[in-house]
């Protein structure tokens, strides 16, 4: 499965051409994936823990939030997660809505 073989009539010559196989995108990672491991992926990605994170009011400000890219201000209140990265506690509770990692370090 995965390869198909043919020739190209126009040109006369026999010429040999591989179909390779489309994944399918991942709702939840993101990544493709494909057709035949897609159900066995989503189980794992849908039971995979979500990352948990401390919540704070920050004191100074931080430089901007990578998932809204405004601002982190002093007095929001922020999520650290494990990887120290900091985003916007609503920000980070939106992306843990859809994805199972840090924006940042998807692969941890």
């Amino acid at each position: 499965m995965g390869q198909s073989f043919g020739t190209n009539s126009h040109s006369g010559e026999q010429r040999h051409y591989v179909r390779k196989e489309i994944g399918i995108k991942c709702p939840v990672c993101s990544k493709f994936v494909l057709p035949d491991d897609i159900e066995c992926h989503l189980v794992m990605c849908l039971t995979r823990p979500r990352l948990s994170y401390n919540e704070d009011v920050l004191s100074d400000s931080k430089g901007e939030c990578v998932i809204c890219l405004e601002e982190l201000c002093a007095g929001d209140t922020i999520a650290r997660l494990p990887c120290l990265c900091i985003y916007h506690k609503g920000c980070i509770d939106q992306w843990f809505e859809v994805n199972r990692s840090c924006p940042e370090h998807p692969g941890d």
